[in-house]
């Protein structure tokens, strides 16, 4: 089953999508927000799916389904808490400051929490104050929960997973040396997010979803020319139960809480860094990314964060190369 919010107030307006993401059907008469439906997700899951089926038959009344038209699946969440799966991502970080890698990183998932109550929809700008801020994207797999109990167990974590889409976590890399230096954490390195056009539950995903990660090339091209294809699955040391489980260690998780991965990140077959897609990689999620490598290689950065006008898509194709929850498209433009 695939869930849209389309523009309409605060919220959206709930509309179940066809698995091909070109026709859709109105459910505001079974529940009007896709958070009104995750509240009561065990009374309105069953009726939302048979209205997934009655759009698969041609059975329901169905309208054009555009990308354009719809908000992030949340237009604003309880809780977005965003984890760093792939320690070869913080890894790379440290390295390129010189710095050894804990040997906790490897138990004990690192987590940020961010905001929440703004979400970006898929095709809108990301609007920035200042280029000098260092705008940059992060490609990364996303998951909503249902209700989550204190002290969740890793299997709790997994069964409390309703949805999964993409997820551009936007960064301001300049502004995130200063405020982790106070070891206080993020707060405006961090502006909203942009979420995939639509929201998908594991069983669409077939046995791409196993062990609770999503194990499908996520890409990222960056105004048109091709920037990453990590694998998902492959180097995400931590599963989304892992995940949940730590952020609810010491607090309950309300239905509608958006749990990220992390920035995905592969290495190299040989263990060293990835490469740029150019060069024969899979290259990367983050400029950022790329930029530590460049460090680590060449002694300095050589690639730019973001500007005005630049244009980052993000989207997830099936093995057969269709698009499973609909493409991420932002350009950057200034907050004015």
């Amino acid at each position: 089953m695939k869930l849209a919010s389309l523009k309409s107030g605060r919220d959206g307006r709930l509309v179940v999508v066809s698995n091909d993401l070109t026709r859709a059907t109105d459910a505001t008469h079974i529940a009007p927000t896709l958070q009104a439906a995750l509240d009561r997700w065990e009374l309105f899951s069953g009726a939302l799916s048979d209205l997934a089926e009655g759009l698969a038959h041609g059975s329901v009344p169905a309208f054009r389904f555009h990308e354009h038209d719809c908000a992030s699946p949340l237009p604003r969440a309880y809780q977005w808490v965003d984890g760093s799966a792939y320690v070869n991502h913080v890894e790379l970080v440290r390295k390129a400051r010189g710095a050894e890698l804990p040997e906790s990183f490897w138990t004990d998932p690192m987590m940020y929490q961010g905001t929440s109550d703004a979400n970006i929809g898929p095709r809108d700008a990301v609007r920035v104050a200042s280029l000098d801020h260092g705008v940059d994207c992060e490609a990364e797999i996303a998951v909503i929960t249902g209700d989550v109990p204190l002290g969740a167990t890793r299997e709790q974590g997994l069964a409390a997973i309703r949805l999964v889409m993409l997820v551009n976590d936007v960064s301001l890399r300049n502004l995130i040396p200063a405020e982790l230096a106070k070891g206080f954490g993020f707060l405006q390195s961090k502006p909203p997010s942009a979420f995939s056009p639509v929201a998908v539950t594991p069983d669409e995903l077939g046995d791409a979803w196993r062990d609770g990660k999503l194990h499908l090339p996520l890409m990222t091209a960056i105004n048109g020319h091709a920037f990453g294809q990590p694998e998902a699955g492959e180097e995400m040391t931590f599963d989304f139960g892992t995940l949940i489980a730590h952020a609810a260690k010491t607090r309950p998780l309300s239905a509608g809480t958006i749990v990220g991965s992390g920035t995905v990140s592969n290495r190299d077959p040989d263990g060293s860094p990835g490469r740029p897609v150019g060069e024969g990689g899979r290259g990367y999620s983050c400029i950022a990314e790329l930029r530590m490598v460049e460090t680590i290689r060449q002694g300095k950065p050589k690639t730019p964060f973001l500007g005005f006008g630049d244009t980052v898509r993000i989207e997830m194709r099936d093995r057969k190369g269709h698009s499973i929850f609909g493409a991420i498209e932002n350009r950057i433009e200034p907050a004015v």
